[in-house]
């Protein structure tokens, strides 16, 4: 039976196995400079982010790690999904969808004016699926990131 829980501290080991299994997925698996003590930190201690499952007859099979961000133009806080992952195994079986579906709600219960997220562009089935519940991709803005060496290099000039 699909059912849909909100991680626990307990779950840190779990979240940084789905963390890794999504970034081996998405050919990144070298990119991963988490640890469980650092998502220890910021998604329970200062609580940054937070972290849903979707569960089969007790089981996670999927998770989605989500934050707020904010909107000017609105006024509003908005939904940002940074990570939605099912294992291989359980896809086409309505998971995804129910995970998505469960952000949704919550982007609607919390008074979000949006919720907004970046997928890979050679991730077709994903592609898909995101057109059709009717999400439009953002023409004409490009994402640009400063990644920490960046940030500190910037910081110190």
């Amino acid at each position: 039976m699909l059912k849909i829980r909100q991680a626990e501290e307990k779950d840190i080991e779990l979240i940084f196995a789905f963390i890794c299994e999504l970034a081996e997925y998405e050919k990144m698996l070298n990119e991963v400079s988490a640890t469980p003590a650092i998502l220890k930190e910021w998604l329970f201690d200062k609580k940054a982010a937070e972290v849903i499952f979707v569960m089969e007859d007790n089981i996670e099979v999927g998770y989605a790690l989500f934050f707020h961000n904010f909107s000017t133009f609105t006024g509003k806080a908005g939904l940002y999904l940074e990570d939605i992952y099912v294992k291989p195994t359980y896809r086409k079986k309505g998971f995804g969808k129910a995970l998505f579906k469960e952000l949704v709600k919550i982007a609607y219960q919390r008074g979000c004016s949006r919720m907004e997220w970046v997928c890979l562009d050679w991730n077709k089935p994903s592609i898909d699926f995101y057109l059709s519940v009717k999400a439009k991709p953002i023409k004409d803005w490009t994402i640009f990131r400063l990644d920490h060496e960046e940030i500190k290099d910037l910081a110190n000039s």
